[in-house]
């Protein structure tokens, strides 16, 4: 079953797409996560017994709004062309293969279908990147492999936005990516539950699912999630060790690779080809058994200026206060502790 969240007639409504037809539910995408996924079933048809709406009367809007967005990197093929493009270094570190690793993207600026999506001002390197997402529709903590699978509520395409030039300088402070990703990120068309996804499955457990892009009609890369290092198994299970997953949680494949974004294919060609995104350019991905999401690169937009890092004489910093009981030149302190005797 397909859900989707969309405006019509000016109010937002979650609903269930089946064909060219959305038959609205009786609450927002929130709730029904909540409810878990065999409730949400039963809803789902309940609903389509009552009256539909023809799908291009609405206008979709992102699938949900998450609570957090773990951001997985687990195509090895995209580490390595990426790495070599972004550090220009070679190979797959050894610590990639120990784990699936992941990051903390933002929540607060995901965007779906049609989107205009504005880089960051400073941008000269904008990239897509083709991600299939896990939303989760359970809670759980210290989820085993075994279990993981029925935490996960339904599927939807990521396109994890980046600004390479910027991705680049900020991550070699060794922290981050930060303001070269937390920009924009866009989810769709809807969540396509995991029970019709889940027949996708091969014998080891990965979704054997085709994933293209292209940027103004032209076919720029194609993978298939059964190349993922790890399973969507495996990532709920990571995520939630030491720590939690909730419903409305969202959990990204990572790029896929053989060209899921261009900063791979940079990395392999020693060059920018094809170039960075432009305004106006239409980025679409299709992934197999979900649909098809597409956004268009908007301009940027002026924001307001921040200062570089002051120059400090630290420890003339320091010396402007003194602590108390405390020696100000050497750090130690001017009287012994009470008891202490030679």
């Amino acid at each position: 079953m397909k859900f989707a969240t969309y405006e019509y007639k000016g109010t937002t409504l979650s609903g269930v797409v089946d064909g060219d037809q959305v038959w609205p539910l009786d609450r927002p995408m929130r709730q029904l996560l909540d409810a878990g996924l065999d409730q949400a079933l039963d809803l789902g048809a309940q609903a389509q017994q009552g009256l539909a709406v023809a799908l291009n009367e609405v206008t979709l809007l992102a699938p949900l709004q998450p609570s957090t967005i773990r951001d997985f990197v687990a195509f090895e093929e995209h580490v390595e062309g990426v790495r070599r493009s972004i550090d220009g270094a070679s190979g797959v570190v050894d610590a990639w293969y120990e784990a699936p690793r992941f990051y903390f993207t933002n929540p607060y600026t995901v965007s779906g279908p049609d989107a205009v999506i504005s880089p960051p001002a400073a941008c000269r390197a904008l990239d897509f990147e083709l991600e299939v997402a896990a939303v989760i529709g359970k809670s759980g903590s210290d989820v085993t492999m075994d279990e993981a699978a029925g935490h996960i509520f339904g599927y939807t395409i990521l396109n994890d936005w980046s600004a390479r030039d910027l991705q680049r300088r900020e991550m070699q402070v060794n922290l981050g990516p930060a303001k070269g990703k937390d920009f924009a990120n866009t989810l769709g068309p809807w969540i396509v539950t995991a029970d019709e996804i889940h027949a996708h499955r091969d014998a080891d457990g990965f979704l054997d699912i085709l994933c293209t892009v292209e940027v103004n009609g032209q076919l720029v890369g194609h993978d298939s999630l059964a190349n993922m290092g790890w399973s969507f198994d495996a990532l709920v299970a990571y995520a939630s060790r030491n720590s939690w997953v909730h419903p409305g949680d969202v959990l990204g494949s990572g790029t896929v690779g053989n060209g899921g974004c261009l900063a791979e294919l940079w990395g392999r060609r020693g060059e920018q080809s094809p170039p960075p995104l432009q305004a106006g350019d239409v980025v679409t991905m299709t992934v197999e058994g979900i649909g098809t999401l597409t956004n268009t690169v908007g301009e940027s937009r002026a924001v307001p200026d921040v200062p570089a890092a002051r120059t400090v004489d630290h420890p003339r910093m320091r010396d402007r206060r003194s602590v108390a009981g405390s020696s100000t030149t050497n750090g130690s302190s001017s009287h012994e502790p009470r008891g202490a005797s030679a």
